[in-house]
């Protein structure tokens, strides 16, 4: 029997396994679940149809949530270099990491060009809201994360209430940023 390949090329592996984790942990749905029995918000649950969509487009902001993260990990983390001494990456080579990592998620999820673009837009606006808030001060545990997820997923989930919408979306952004560099170092282990 013949076996097959194994891919071990890092831009490539990750989106798929970024999309499997996601799906696998089931984040999402068991956050809004949660959402809703602690605040007693049942009625985002009563539309079966509108359910649905709502965590489509919270997936939607969880994969550019760790998209973010996994590209920001796998582009500064230092490689071995000769004499084994560790160099980072290039922007050269970040760039074309980038690039593929972006085409082989569009290939992943069949999106269309419009698709694609759009997502490349919104991970563009996430990247440098993060980079902005980058360098304010470290957040106290009672309050949101300043993140562009936290405040796209409160608004989608319950803008009527939004800072304890804001309060639950820092919480799960804590669970996706911990699974996108968990996978990332997984792959990035593996292609090495």
């Amino acid at each position: 029997m013949a076996t097959a390949k194994q891919s071990t090329d890092a831009p490539t592996d990750l989106p798929g396994r970024l999309t499997e984790a996601l799906l696998r942990e089931r984040i999402i749905p068991r956050f809004v679940d949660s959402y809703v029995v602690e605040h007693g918000r049942y009625g985002l649950q009563v539309h079966a149809a509108l359910y649905r969509d709502l965590l489509g487009l919270l997936q939607r902001e969880a994969l550019l949530a760790m998209t973010a993260h996994a590209l920001e990990i796998a582009t500064a983390e230092s490689r071995p270099g000769p004499k084994s001494r560790p160099r980072h990456m290039s922007q050269k080579e970040a760039a074309s990491f980038r690039r593929k990592f972006l085409a082989a998620l569009t290939r992943h999820k069949q999106w269309t060009v419009g698709d694609a673009l759009d997502f490349q837009r919104d991970l563009q606006m996430y990247e440098e809201l993060i980079a902005r808030t980058a360098k304010s001060r470290r957040r106290k545990p009672y309050e949101a994360a300043n993140h562009p997820f936290v405040d796209r997923c409160a608004f989608l989930l319950d803008s009527s209430f939004l800072e304890k919408a804001r309060l639950a979306a820092s919480r799960v952004l804590a669970q996706l940023e911990s699974l996108s560099e968990t996978v990332t170092a997984s792959v990035l282990r593996t292609s090495s």
